[in-house]
């Protein structure tokens, strides 16, 4: 799969219904939680400096949603070990038809390389600890790491990008 068949763009409030529906879908739903809630967290979100909300085309049609933060910008006791200049992801695949080939291992890869550029030194994603399709994608995105931590939504595995 070549990684120039993904773009990103940022997410706006065009968006927000399209997400909505992502949000309701039984996959992204499972890990995510209660769409309604979600959808108003992104709202808010767009109006704050210190996330990077993406919607992510696959050769110029949407498919999914990824995020990305400073930690010190998002306090998280799961990442208070992580040097200043972390980064951390959260996505997900919103065409259930695109899940289980090899796009969300792709474009986080594309996105994690893009935020090495930028100068983040270490890359973190955070999976719910039973959540093995997604910890399989970001493994083979370049993710490493099965030390379990506890977040305010449970158990996950705090995964480094390693490329």
């Amino acid at each position: 799969m070549s990684a120039d068949a993904y773009t990103f763009r940022p997410a706006t409030r065009d968006d927000l219904s399209l997400l909505r529906a992502w949000l309701r879908t039984p996959e992204v739903k499972r890990w995510w939680g209660d769409p309604a809630k979600q959808k108003a967290l992104l709202h808010e979100d767009l109006d704050e400096p210190d996330i990077s909300m993406w919607v992510v085309l696959h050769d110029g049609r949407p498919f999914a949603y990824a995020q990305h933060y400073h930690v010190q910008d998002w306090p998280q006791p799961h990442f208070s070990r992580l040097p200043e200049d972390a980064c951390a992801i959260d996505a997900f695949i919103g065409e259930p038809e695109m899940i289980g080939k090899g796009h969300g291992s792709a474009f986080l890869r594309q996105l994690a390389l893009r935020l090495r550029d930028d100068g983040a030194e270490t890359i973190a994603i955070d999976p719910d600890v039973d959540n093995v399709r997604a910890r399989n994608a970001y493994r083979n995105a370049g993710f490493r790491g099965k030390c379990v931590v506890e977040t305010k939504n449970g158990p996950a595995v705090l995964m480094l990008f390693n490329a």
